[in-house]
């Protein structure tokens, strides 16, 4: 089976030590064919065209995560127009809001994620978005643009509301969290949408899937969120990593 990883952070300090036989080695022996590696702040987008320039397999996303608007500028924008611009920058993200911790105050976070969005309609680039106890908002604010293409990631709202992203032609991305025993709203959002608009993550080093539930994550992990969708779906585990690597090419790759 082939794995397309759409969210990973291999620029994160917890790869530090192995970070080189993980990307060289492990995982494309374990079956992952694609991975984007996501932006959360300038540095962070340059580590990953940096990560995309040394092994084929790994694409990059750039853009300033809600959390790190500290030095968000006209500037930062203008800086992450011309990274963009780079032929293995496949996405503007992750970009959004963040309610749960609010970091920064809600008017700003709505203004950089305005401006994110219009830059991605700009370049022409699909978003991954990123929502955290801000479901609403976020839905009414990319609703109110002409962006409609994008990986909704590591979604939490309801499942009526992936299915009306999906109407509006984004994809859900389903992590570890779904492995998890006290994910019946994540559960009933992959019952109700369709496979086609699913895309598989890690969110590495975060949100570890079971059976490996509170260690540092990595894409080896992906096959358990694939077997646990194949289950919610009645498919094969290989179906579900074939199509979920199919609708990730269509979007990233179009």
């Amino acid at each position: 089976m082939k794995y397309f990883e759409s969210h990973a952070h291999y620029d994160d300090k917890r790869f530090k030590e192995d970070r080189e036989e993980l990307l060289g080695e492990l995982l494309p022996a374990s079956g992952v064919s694609h991975v984007i590696n996501i932006g959360c702040d300038v540095k962070s987008s340059e580590m990953s065209i940096r990560l995309a320039d040394k092994y084929d397999y790994i694409y990059a996303a750039v853009g300033v995560h809600p959390h790190e608007l500290y030095d968000m500028s006209s500037q930062t924008i203008a800086k992450l127009k011309k990274l963009s611009e780079h032929p293995k920058v496949v996405a503007i993200g992750e970009i959004g809001l963040d309610y749960y911790y609010d970091t920064h105050p809600r008017e700003l976070q709505r203004f950089w994620f305005r401006q994110q969005l219009r830059l991605a309609e700009e370049v022409n680039k699909p978003v991954i978005i990123h929502s955290r106890e801000a479901s609403q908002e976020t839905f009414d604010i990319i609703q109110s643009t002409n962006i409609r293409r994008g990986s909704i990631h590591c979604y939490s709202g309801s499942a009526q509301m992936a299915q009306d992203y999906v109407k509006m032609g984004f994809h859900i991305g389903v992590g570890g969290v779904v492995t998890f025993s006290n994910a019946k709203k994540l559960v009933e959002t992959v019952e109700a949408i369709p496979i086609e608009s699913i895309l598989i993550e890690t969110d590495c080093p975060y949100l570890a899937p079971n059976p490996n539930r509170g260690k540092r994550n990595d894409s080896t992990n992906l096959k358990y969120i694939v077997e646990k969708i194949a289950e919610i779906k009645k498919m094969t585990p290989e179906d579900v990593a074939k199509i979920t690597e199919n609708n990730a090419k269509s979007l990233f790759f179009k």
